[in-house]
């Protein structure tokens, strides 16, 4: 008897796959192949390929491949005495969700591999050539695509179910790169009294997903706000910001100061400013200022420290382009999302991305002239591509079509500014026709993640749907 989606769903959840660790469930993928005779291979890094021939009176139709990643997100509740590495998810339902106890639930993207390992289980279901295609390390820099030798893949259209929300159907994603600035300074010291400047609480968010809402990043505001600060004043140290990928929500600088006429005047009319001009995307923005007692402390000169300065508010940052074909959809952006100190200068982290790599390119030069200009070094790595829109796309169009039978609404399509294994795929196999899909699943990547039931199984009907009709 063949197996549900969701039974399948549940055997996986008693395999360990955090990343970095997918060796079992890829021998379990290779497992369900040799035990159904079906056509598999597996490559050096754990990326599985299974191959189901069309049924009959379909042989002539475009292949499809299936395609999700093996790998989850192993996050659990702090003080849990439980190991990634060997124990099996514990499986609760409350209501319409499915959830794991005090871990992630590892839906994304264990619900896409599920779901594909019970089409190619099933007896009865109408569907074209298949090519399933179960990445791994995803969710760590999208490895296993990037590893995946497709020369023997043969499809024509591509369904990713990388995507956590039910009616949105996902046509485009930005790639991106990580870029690392290193910009010298040469300390001289000196014994002053300073300033410590901290500028806490704005939103943040996901440097990808959500750059179009526009908020504040602390390090620029920051940097602004030096650049304007009144006195006879050097900087000592500059902080803030957490991961490329996430716009700072946070930053602080130290200065030494060696007169401070009007400083107090002109913080408290920032305040005032910084509050008015971003209460509507971070409401719960503070700027703190506190007075540190005189002692030695290294310091930048003050030209150096002006010229960082000036970098800082030159960098391109935050929406900076928008999709001609699909107005809300940001196509072009970077995000200046790190600034730490140390012994031999400042190092700021940032993440250009665009859906067209050409585009990217020509950021990632910009960057580079400027930081240059500046005196500073660039390096980037982790390169990543975009997948772009295709406004001609089969896939969308008969999308739509099933999604409005099925639910009587309307499909949502829409592009994301963060990156996905399809741009991957694009780049190697540009014929392929892609759209990416999923249901709803809440709070990735968290302790509190959880599957909507209800959603997974409309998406299951979405899927056998588009397998039925595709040609």
């Amino acid at each position: 008897m063949n197996k549900t989606y969701r039974e399948f769903f549940q055997e996986l959840c008693q395999i360990p796959h955090g990343s970095g660790n997918t060796g079992a469930v890829s021998r379990y993928c290779m497992d369900f192949a040799r035990e159904r005779g079906l056509d598999a291979w597996q490559d050096a890094a754990g990326n599985v390929v299974i191959v189901k021939e069309a049924t009959a009176g379909r042989e002539q139709d475009g292949g499809v491949m299936l395609q999700g990643h093996l790998d989850m997100v192993a996050v659990k509740e702090p003080g849990l005495d439980f190991d990634f590495t060997r124990e099996p998810l514990q499986l609760r339902t409350q209501g319409d969700y499915l959830y794991a106890q005090g871990t992630s639930l590892g839906g994304d993207d264990g619900i896409a591999v599920a779901m594909a390992l019970a089409v190619l289980d099933a007896d009865s279901l109408s569907h074209p050539r298949l090519e399933c295609v179960f990445t791994t390390d995803e969710e760590i820099g999208m490895l296993g695509a990037a590893q995946l030798d497709m020369s023997r893949l043969t499809s024509r259209y591509l369904l990713n179910m990388d995507s956590e929300e039910e009616g949105h159907l996902v046509v485009s994603c930005a790639g991106g790169a990580h870029g690392e600035v290193s910009f010298p300074a040469s300390w001289q010291k000196e014994r002053q009294p300073a300033l410590l400047l901290e500028l806490t609480g704005l939103t943040g968010g996901h440097s990808g997903t959500e750059i179009h809402k526009r908020r504040g990043n602390a390090i620029r505001l920051v940097a602004e706000l030096l650049r304007g600060l009144p006195g006879d004043w050097s900087l000592a140290a500059f902080q803030g910001g957490s991961a490329d990928n996430a716009i700072p929500s946070t930053a602080s600088a130290l200065v030494s100061v060696r007169s401070g006429e009007g400083v107090e005047a002109f913080l408290e009319e920032k305040q005032r400013q910084l509050a008015e001009a971003w209460g509507a995307t971070d409401p719960g923005l503070c700027l703190r200022w506190t007075w540190q007692p005189e002692e030695e402390r290294p310091v930048m000169e003050k030209a150096a420290g002006a010229r960082l300065l000036r970098l800082i508010g030159e960098l391109p940052d935050g929406p900076l382009q928008f999709s001609r074909d699909m107005p809300d959809m940001v196509e072009l952006s970077s995000n200046l999302g790190v600034i730490r100190t140390e012994a031999d200068g400042f190092h700021f982290v940032l993440a250009p991305r665009s859906a067209r790599d050409e585009d990217k390119e020509q950021l990632k030069q910009r960057i580079r002239r400027l930081t240059e200009e500046a005196g500073a070094s660039l390096a980037f790595q982790g390169d990543y591509p975009g997948w772009p829109l295709r406004p001609d796309s089969r896939l969308q169009q008969l999308a739509a079509q099933v999604y409005r039978e099925q639910t009587g609404k309307e499909l949502v399509v829409e592009g994301i500014h963060a990156g996905l294994e399809c741009g991957i795929f694009s780049q190697k196999m540009p014929q392929l026709d892609i759209v990416a899909f999923g249901p709803d699943i809440l709070d990735i990547h968290s302790t509190k993640e959880r599957l909507s039931l209800s959603s997974a199984e409309r998406v299951w009907n979405f899927l056998t749907e588009m397998l039925r009709r595709i040609s």
